[in-house]
């Protein structure tokens, strides 16, 4: 299949390719199958190194020519493998065949039907999925979401000592510093980014229905729980669910889907502030030479990263949370709906790094119009009269929060000389009158 950008039907494929193109090492068909190449040689390797009857007189130093299989595995062997699919309409079988074929290559036919031994298919599938989930997370997703948390630090450092009129209910209230704005995001986003890491990856190995049904009758002297102990948490660096039933339960990978979409909401949370900041010309973005904003109107040069950022975490975000709301409920001991919809997980994942990518480009573009924030505040002398009433408060001024309020909503307009002339007109000592002098939208800005 020769498939172009231009013809594939997700815009991750297409339009967004080489953005994504990272995560077809962990999402795409050909990884699933290598994934699952990977979990049978090494189950396979663990059972010789039991010294499980049968494979005692197994040669260990066919152990580089067995993981060449998954380490050296190619886009021609995953094609052989759906070759075979076609005939058993069944892909975790057809990888059990591939592997035998293997083993008959490397004359190490009399070991053949340890190949998959005991195991339903789900216990490849709950293993290999959950391993490239890992990878996916360590490889491509923690830096890139890295990266931006870095640029968020660096841009509130940089801007620590702007200040800013701050906004709430969309009026202007107490001013605050523009850095300790940024560090509010960079705050929130390192401790959820804590939070998923400390998610366990599951995975489930038990046999058909988690019961080591298979694993006992041929050796029942074995300790198989320890077994699988040891390769899902050692081997594969993976935690195995104790008790399940043919399928891993998906309740931490549910957790981990949560997880993601509140990192997502924070992003979506910082483009919508940035493009309201840029609506009110406190940034202004770089212009790049050719680039047009609209199709008419040639002045513009509108937020579209931000706001491709935002669309784009939506979406992951709506398969997250159905990803965490429908697989972990399965009928009795498992039914196939799990299936299908595990074959998307690369798509949230793809919508997230592009909102990643989306975000950081925007904040690499905007430029501060320190004249914009500057006359916003001049603009709103008004927000002093909380630091006001607060120091009559404390030298028990009588009313003093009436006394602002009635100057703040009876004249039309609050300035620095009206605010000077009230301050002027007040019966306290002159030492609080000094003080609150000082007081201006450019200093009143708290101790960040």
């Amino acid at each position: 299949m020769n498939l172009t950008s231009l013809q594939a039907i997700s815009p991750i494929d297409g339009r967004y390719r080489k953005t994504t193109e990272g995560l077809a090492a962990y999402f795409s068909e050909e990884a699933l199958i290598k994934y699952r190449v990977f979990v049978e040689i090494e189950y396979f390797i663990s059972l010789c190194e039991t010294n499980l009857p049968g494979l005692e007189n197994f040669d260990k130093n066919q152990y580089t020519a067995l993981r060449n299989i998954h380490e050296k595995f190619s886009e021609s062997d995953a094609l052989e493998i759906k070759e075979t699919e076609k005939v058993t309409n069944h892909d975790v079988k057809a990888v059990e065949y591939f592997i035998k074929n293997k083993f008959d290559s490397l004359s190490l036919q009399e070991f053949k039907e340890f190949i998959h031994f005991g195991l339903t298919s789900q216990d490849i599938n709950n293993t290999a999925i959950p391993y490239s989930i890992k990878l996916a997370l360590a490889e491509s997703y923690y830096p890139a979401i890295t990266t931006l948390i870095t640029k968020i630090e660096a841009l509130a450092t940089e801007w620590k000592d702007i200040p800013m009129l701050a906004h709430t209910h969309g009026q202007p209230a107490s001013p605050t510093k523009l850095g300790k704005e940024f560090l509010v995001f960079a705050d929130r986003l390192n401790i959820q980014l804590e939070n998923l890491k400390s998610i366990p990856n599951s995975a489930k190995f038990g046999g058909a229905t988690g019961n080591f049904n298979a694993h006992h009758i041929a050796y029942p002297e074995v300790n198989w729980v320890s077994f699988s102990n040891h390769f899902v948490n050692e081997i594969l660096g993976l935690t195995r669910a104790q008790h399940t039933t043919q399928i891993e339960h998906y309740d931490q990978f549910a957790a981990q889907c949560d997880a993601l979409k509140r990192i997502n909401n924070i992003i979506i949370d910082l483009d919508r502030d940035i493009w309201t900041y840029i609506s009110k010309n406190y940034f202004k973005q770089k212009i790049k030479a050719g680039e047009i904003g609209s199709s008419a109107m040639p002045h513009k040069v509108n937020p579209i990263d931000f706001e491709n950022a935002e669309g784009n975490a939506g979406i992951a975000n709506a398969l997250f949370e159905f990803f965490a709301a429908k697989l972990p409920i399965s009928r009795l001991q498992r039914d196939l709906t799990d299936s299908t919809v595990l074959r998307n997980i690369g798509v949230p994942f793809g919508h997230t790094l592009i909102a990643i990518h989306s975000t950081l480009r925007g904040l690499n573009k905007i430029l501060l119009n320190e004249a914009a924030l500057h006359a916003d505040l001049d603009d709103n002398w008004a927000v002093v009269a909380e630091a006001i009433q607060t120091v009559l408060r404390r030298e028990n001024f009588p009313n003093p929060y009436e006394a602002l309020k009635e100057l703040t909503r009876t004249n039309s307009k609050i300035n620095a000389a009206s605010i000077a002339e009230f301050i002027e007109g007040l019966a306290v000592e002159e030492g609080v009158k000094a003080q609150l002098r000082t007081i201006t939208p450019f200093n009143y800005t708290g101790i960040f």
